[in-house]
Order: C-alpha cells, then structure tokens, then sequence
C-alpha cells in the first residue's frame, strides 16, 4: 500500500481518468470552501458505460492506496459521484455537465466577510 496524500490521489485519479479516455477532465481545489471535501475533480464521459468503467478506474486508483470508495448515481448513469473522502470525483454525461455547471458554482470567489461596524456612542 502506498502513503496516501491529497495530492497522489488526486494524480492518481486524474491518471484513471485518462486512461479510461474521460474528456474535459479539470481538478477544483476547494479546501476552505467546501466543508466535506479537499478536491473536486471533474470528468465527462461519452455514455453511461464509459461513465461505469471511469468510476472504475478511480475506484481502483482509491483501492491502491486503502481507501474506501462510495459510487453514487448508477441507478440513472448519467451523474456519478465517487466519494474518496478528500477528493470528490463527479463524473457526467456532457449535457448532464453543461446543466449543472458545477465548474461556476465552485469557481466563485468566496465571499468576503462583511464586518459589523457599530456606531460611537
């Protein structure tokens, strides 16, 4: 087993991705904006098939360093998140993706905190 980082299993995931042929694949760093997670990384796939043999290969990718990993979305193939703890994968059908948009909602800069200023008595 190897030594488990944030950054390997993010290398490693996005190497299963590329050898399963996942396109406009990107990497989100949302530490300190995202309180389950470290990392999104995001990926496309072709067909409910190609999306099953992606989760696959992250899946394994997850197994090789002894974490657990949860699939969700079979049921409807067009969505699937592989939770890796850390690192959430979202795989999707390109329509699914383009409806989503999830690249916006977690590019946003974060909002500034809005301080209270209290008037001098």
């Amino acid at each position: 087993m190897s030594e488990y980082t944030v950054e390997r299993l993010s290398d490693d995931v996005m190497t299963a991705l590329e050898d399963k042929k996942a396109v406009n694949v990107m990497q989100m760093n949302v530490q300190g904006r995202c309180a389950f997670a470290d990392r999104f990384i995001i990926a496309s796939g072709r067909s409910g098939r190609q999306l099953d043999a992606m989760a696959q290969g992250v899946a394994e990718a997850a197994h090789s360093l002894g974490l657990p990993v949860k699939v969700e979305g079979r049921e409807a193939m067009e969505w699937l998140l592989v939770d890796l703890g850390d690192v959430i994968v979202h795989l999707f059908l390109p329509e699914i993706r383009d409806n989503f948009q999830l690249e916006s909602l977690w590019a946003r800069p974060q909002e500034e905190a809005v301080e209270e200023v209290t008037a001098a008595e």
